[in-house]
């Protein structure tokens, strides 16, 4: 039940994230894959991820997982609050400079360009780094065992099994001019003194 200012804010930031998301989404919406590197591993760390994002709402409108709350320093659940806020934009500069390139599952559009511009001038895979920002603010906002660390476990074998397979496509479809581009750039983190 909505019984911590916490669990309110989470529920706020998570239809704004949902929404960004979603904007995002439908710029892409009906436009043909042409080289896809799906999987059935991929595919259920998608699932996985969908039901950790989905435990947190059961937790927040509901006492099933109470009995596995624990708690923190206030000041830790604001700072959770503000890593969550920065997913959020993270997200939104991701989706705003991939437009009608993203694609939810491992693989390249018809007409693809390599995305270099925005966000990506900085960090090769922005939107993994704004999924592992949420998912460590998640337990920080929801101090609960099951709703908190939910979405954290299935975003780090996301991010752990995925991201490889991702760079090996991008090179197969950009070739050298994705090599160089791996050189300016680092994978979630900016890289220091990037020129």
């Amino acid at each position: 039940m909505f019984n911590s200012i916490f669990k309110i804010i989470y529920f706020i930031e998570l239809v704004l994230i949902t929404a960004v998301r979603s904007i995002g989404t439908a710029k892409c919406k009906n436009l043909k894959t042409e080289l896809d590197r799906s999987s059935t591993p991929d595919t259920i760390l998608l699932a996985l991820n969908g039901v950790g994002m989905l435990v947190p709402i059961f937790y927040v409108f509901s006492s099933w997982f109470d009995f596995a709350d624990y708690s923190l320093p206030a000041w830790l659940s604001w700072f959770g609050v503000a890593l969550f806020a920065l997913a959020a934009v993270l997200l939104h500069l991701t989706h705003r400079a991939l437009g009608r390139s993203w694609t939810p599952t491992l693989g390249l559009r018809e007409d693809h360009k390599l995305v270099t511009n925005g966000i990506f001038k900085y960090i090769r895979h922005p939107m993994y780094a704004a999924h592992i920002l949420w998912a460590i603010a998640q337990p920080l906002i929801l101090t609960n065992w099951i709703a908190g660390f939910s979405f954290l476990i299935p975003q780090i074998l996301q991010y752990w099994f995925r991201v490889g397979d991702e760079e090996k496509m991008m090179l197969e479809g950009f070739g050298e001019e994705y090599k160089v581009y791996m050189g300016k750039t680092g994978r979630i983190i900016p890289r220091i003194g990037n020129k």
